[in-house]
């Protein structure tokens, strides 16, 4: 079994609270979670109005396809449009 982690980290230059922060980036989360086999998660950041610090897991058998869908999910966050802009990412995977 192989997990990957992707921790990234969304700014937004444009909110002025954190309930402008959360309406920006929430979109932006729960597409991600959509759009792929992935649980996604804010896990920091929470009292910052314009930094909001995320992660996604995927877990499978493979380690290639693991690290074939924490690739997807990085081009998918560089190419967002929006108010939300990625800043930083890692990636790390856990064989067990």
């Amino acid at each position: 079994m192989v997990i990957g982690v992707l921790r990234f980290t969304l700014h937004t230059p444009e909110s002025a609270s954190l309930k402008a922060k959360r309406q920006a980036t929430r979109g932006v989360l729960q597409r991600l979670g959509q759009r792929f086999p992935a649980a996604v998660a804010e896990v920091g950041g929470f009292d910052l109005w314009q930094i909001t610090e995320a992660a996604a897991v995927v877990v499978s058998a493979d380690a290639e396809r693991v690290d074939g869908l924490l690739a997807a999910m990085i081009r998918h966050l560089e190419a967002l449009s929006g108010d939300a802009v990625l800043t930083q990412v890692s990636t790390e995977l856990v064989s067990m």
